[in-house]
């Protein structure tokens, strides 16, 4: 059951919103009324602006640390092949996914490459050798190249991945999105992948495809794909420039100047083929320039809506009606944010037990936190089943302190394991160097660490490990526990560089838990099921797949922090069918299989 939130908070709140508009009108007052050399530039310092956005790292911050994997674990990894030849889809991409493609009990891991310079024949050089690349994990700390073996090294100028159980055979199949066309490979159980994107009906797609995402929005079963179209590109000839914050850039690298494209929502007929009614279920978002999407229930009705990151136009949110359709109610909830948005995060990262969003933009204009208002302003006497959202980012460390850099992978993930979901962030340019325009300007990555609900998110790159001295031009951001040792660790790839692998040291000094879902009823992996942990007091909710890192996927088994704890007292799952169940009394420190309906607790 929902909190029920007394009636001097819901005053408190009503008061708080009020007093934020009021604020929100003065600045903007103050904003139109100031001569135009105010106006803020990135890495300019602004009285009272920028002259203190990072706040003090209290003493007590958590003593983990991140370091650089990727050599040791052979994960050599390069992405783009050749020089970039400013057009916009080469700056784009991409990004990676983790999922135990194999069922050894171990994350491998998929990462999307860029063939090389977009060309006017439509298609990447015969010669280039950057194709995708599918690492499998040995279960030893080291991972080893199929792809080939595999048949997934495809050669394309990819963007995203998304790993799906599309055919409920216990198999993940895997899903690429690229500047061309789309891609589907089925899984078929022996190490080995067919192309199936004819079959499937997914074929003569043309167009600049980015994030994508896999959720059954009917319910029944079975898992359906939403695709987000980003701009109708063509390749450019002439490199007519216009000015972003006082830099002459390229006309063709920049997404103002291209209509955007249409999103695609691909029914699953059960049958192994999809049907696209995008426009038949109202969520093809014509106008938005869309780069990442989210399937997630957040105003708790059964229903998995879909939230959309839109660049240079309006991100949208679609609200699951239930009969097929969904309902427009960006702007009554208050996320209808016109920025240039890439990556979003969702977990709930105040423990009020709703789905929160942090999305992260482009440069100078901050990332968001969007709070969901659900439980504050629900109660049983009144259901208010609409859709509210606060932008709490300035008040809680995350907004003004990303003025200068610009966002993409992001997730909200519990590092330390206290039982409150942090954030990372990915950050690289798309401004080019001045010295050598061929390259893109690198930007470290950030990791914010969350105190609680009532100080919010501090900084703590600087104390967290030397890979965040480190930058680079990054884009997707894939998080799992890959080596099984009970902590988080992020995968990053850099455009036109190596990936990085951030291996989590330390994180697992507390407790936790690991969750990994078998549906019978519901889609075989479980997607869309919500689980809700207590532990010592603490409530704790995720949804399977809800993430939305940028062009990436995080691995689908849920990890629970737990703290000093050394047990969960309950674990409750409700799954997309319906089927409830409940667990009691789950030892800390280990993996746990639970499938539909069945009561016994798997061991990993």
């Amino acid at each position: 059951m929902l909190n029920h939130i007394p009636k001097r908070r819901k005053r408190g709140l009503l008061f708080a919103s009020l007093g934020v508009v009021l604020i929100g009108a003065i600045f903007l007052v103050i904003a139109f009324l100031s001569p135009s050399k105010d106006t803020y530039l990135p890495g300019q310092e602004l009285e009272g602006l920028t002259t203190d956005l990072a706040r003090n790292i209290p003493e007590d911050y958590p003593r983990v640390t991140f370091v650089d994997a990727t050599e040791k674990t052979g994960i050599l990894f390069q992405h783009f092949q050749g020089e970039r030849n400013f057009q916009l889809p080469e700056d784009m991409g991409s990004g990676a996914a983790w999922e135990d493609y194999d069922q050894d009990g171990w994350l491998d891991l998929f990462i999307v490459n860029f063939a090389g310079p977009i060309n006017s024949e439509k298609s990447p050089s015969a010669d280039s050798k950057a194709t995708c690349t599918l690492y499998h994990n040995n279960g030893d700390g080291t991972f080893s190249d199929v792809s080939s073996t595999a048949g997934v090294d495809l050669k394309c100028w990819g963007m995203a991945a998304a790993w799906g159980d599309y055919d409920n055979d216990h198999w993940p199949d895997l899903f690429i999105s690229s500047y061309g066309g789309l891609h589907l490979f089925h899984n078929n159980g022996n190490g080995t992948f067919t192309a199936v994107t004819t079959q499937a009906g997914m074929d003569g797609y043309d167009g600049f495809w980015a994030g994508a995402t896999w959720g059954d929005y009917n319910t029944d079963g079975y898992l359906d794909l939403y695709v987000c179209g980003y701009v109708k590109y063509n390749y450019q000839t002439t490199l007519e420039t216009n000015k972003q914050y006082d830099v002459e850039v390229p006309a063709s690298i920049n997404p103002s100047s291209f209509q955007p494209e249409r999103n695609l929502l691909f029914q699953n007929t059960g049958k192994g083929t999809f049907h696209e009614v995008s426009v038949k279920a109202g969520v093809d978002n014509p106008t938005g320039r869309s780069l990442s999407a989210t399937w997630v229930d957040l105003n708790s009705d059964g229903l998995p809506d879909i939230y959309v990151a839109n660049d240079v136009s309006d991100n949208v949110l679609y609200q699951n009606l239930g009969n097929g359709k969904f309902k427009e109610i960006s702007h009554s909830a208050l996320v209808a944010d016109y920025r240039g948005a890439m990556g979003i995060a969702v977990g709930d990262w105040d423990h009020d037990q709703d789905y929160d969003m942090f999305i992260t933009h482009w440069m100078a204009q901050e990332n968001a936190l969007y709070s969901n208002l659900f439980t504050q302003l629900t109660s049983s006497d009144n259901p208010l089943l609409d859709m509210r959202f606060m932008d709490e980012a300035d008040r809680f460390g995350l907004g003004q302190i990303a003025l200068d850099y610009i966002g993409w992978g992001t997730s909200f993930f519990d590092y330390n394991n206290d039982t409150w979901l942090d954030l990372f962030v990915s950050n690289g340019s798309t401004f080019q160097e001045k010295e050598n325009p061929h390259l893109l300007v690198p930007m470290s990555s950030q990791l914010f660490w969350n105190k609680g609900n009532r100080d919010g998110f501090f900084d703590v790159s600087i104390v967290s490990g030397e890979v965040f001295k480190e930058k680079s031009v990054s884009r997707g951001a894939a998080f799992a526990d890959y080596d099984n040792d009970g902590d988080m660790d992020v995968l990053v790839v850099n455009n036109g560089g190596p990936v990085q692998l951030y291996k989590n040291e330390g994180g697992n000094k507390n407790n936790w838990l690991e969750v990994h879902l078998i549906g019978v009823k519901s889609n075989s992996f479980g997607v869309g099921a919500k689980i809700r942990t207590v532990s010592n007091g603490v409530i704790q909710v995720s949804q399977v797949g809800s993430q939305g890192p940028y062009c990436s996927q995080n691995s689908n088994v849920q990890h629970f922090g737990i703290a000093q704890n050394l047990q969960v007292d309950t674990l409750s799952i409700v799954w997309p069918s319906g089927t409830k169940q409940q667990f009691l009394n789950i030892q800390a420190n280990q993996m746990i299989t639970i499938q539909e309906g069945n009561n016994e607790i798997i061991p990993h």
